[in-house]
């Protein structure tokens, strides 16, 4: 067992219970780059297999998705894979920011997660939601705890009983230096009590 789980188990009797009922969770991984952040930024407010079947619908048409090639599209050629008038707003303003080197990907992964937070969320529709899940999935930042995630605020209110987020947060404060790795073990559990299997990449 990995350290991290190792300690958040002796230390959090909710999180035995559900290693006990779901086994270790699989730490999520996904590629670093553009797009990975694309993918990331269909799937706001929608299923994983939604936002998937769209960015594959882009993938299959444009071939590699880079950001040369999306800002080639219009916005009407965007639009009809499927992606929103907003995202796709989202996407041609990252993918405007890597071309003009105004965003340089390649860097964030030396940065601390303070850092590449202040770089993205500079970027229009990039939020806090969508930075937590590329630190945690692609730069592998062990201490986040993405209060933006619905899965993980439901989860939070059936386990601990609490409401509010403050106090959600001040619990999870108690895991630190392991916040993502109790957030893995929160939709490890939400998805084994559902009998869902989630694959992220596409």
């Amino acid at each position: 067992m990995q350290e991290p789980f190792a300690r958040l188990l002796s230390q959090e009797p909710v999180f035995k219970t559900i290693v006990e009922n779901y086994g270790l969770p699989i730490i999520p991984q996904r590629p670093e780059g553009f797009e990975t952040l694309v993918l990331l930024i269909l799937e706001q407010q929608v299923s994983i297999d939604s936002a998937k079947a769209t960015f594959l619908k882009l993938k299959s048409a444009v071939g590699a998705i880079h950001p040369e090639k999306l800002l080639q599209l219009t916005d009407e050629q965007i639009r009809t894979f499927g992606v929103s008038r907003q995202k796709t707003t989202y996407i041609k303003a990252l993918a405007s920011a890597i071309h003009s080197k105004e965003l340089v990907l390649e860097e964030l992964s030396s940065l601390s997660a303070e850092v590449v937070r202040e770089r993205l969320i500079q970027i229009k529709g990039i939020g806090n939601w969508t930075i937590d899940i590329y630190l945690m999935f692609s730069l592998e930042a062990p201490d986040l705890f993405p209060l933006g995630d619905i899965a993980v605020v439901n989860t939070m209110k059936e386990l601990f009983g609490l409401e509010e987020k403050h106090e959600m947060e001040l619990l999870a404060q108690s895991w630190s230096p392991y916040r993502s790795f109790a957030t893995y073990l929160l939709w490890h559990h939400y998805l084994g009590k559902r009998n869902r299997k989630v694959s992220y990449n596409p």
